[in-house]
């Protein structure tokens, strides 16, 4: 099991990569949303905004968020850390269940890119 820091260094990575897109990938990524992503076997949940093709003012707080974000992720820590590191698909984690995405219709039109 990945620990706090190792999510948010994840996170801090996808934003990373994420601002070094180009085309298509950068384009569904210049969403201006606030974001979730709950870890469920750390009890805790990173919020923040994507925008500008980045993920921007994280916080962690324990437990479920106080406020509903416009695309929300629920996962385990492990498969946060595998995601970014690009040893899990998300195409095949969310279809098998291990990763939740929620999100307006709108945005997951434009987030498919991503995935």
């Amino acid at each position: 099991m990945a620990n706090a820091e190792e999510c948010r260094e994840a996170l801090e990575q996808l934003s990373r990569n994420m601002a070094k897109s180009t085309g298509d990938v950068r384009k569904a990524a210049a969403l201006d949303r606030s974001l979730s992503c709950r870890i469920t076997d750390l009890d805790l949940t990173f919020t923040g905004r994507l925008r500008d093709g980045r993920i921007q003012d994280v916080t962690a707080a324990p437990g479920t968020p106080a406020e509903k974000a416009e695309i929300r992720l629920t996962m385990t820590s492990d498969d946060l850390v595998a995601l970014v590191d690009g040893r899990l698909a998300f195409a095949s984690a969310w279809a098998g269940g291990r990763v939740r995405l929620e999100a307006g219709f709108r945005d997951l039109l434009r987030l498919r890119t991503l995935l």
